[in-house]
């Protein structure tokens, strides 16, 4: 008996460590993704701006997409 509930908690443990390193996978994917659509933000910008050259209009919210990057940076270091 006791030797099964050794070898139980080795799997759940096991398995958590497993789950936790494919989330890194996920996020990867998720990144790749994001990179993307800030490209295209980007495109639309420029397009935005030489169609109207003296607005002041934010077209994509850049700071606050800045502001929660360096919340990633600062949690991952």
């Amino acid at each position: 008996m006791y030797n099964r509930n050794i070898n139980e908690q080795d799997d759940k443990v096991a398995q958590y460590q497993k789950e936790r390193i494919e989330a890194f996978d996920v996020l990867e994917t998720k990144l790749d993704v994001i990179k993307k659509l800030l490209r295209l933000a980007k495109i639309e910008t420029i397009k935005a701006y030489r169609e109207q050259p003296n607005t002041f209009a934010v077209i994509k919210p850049t700071d606050i997409i800045g502001d929660y990057i360096t919340d990633i940076e600062t949690l991952l270091k």
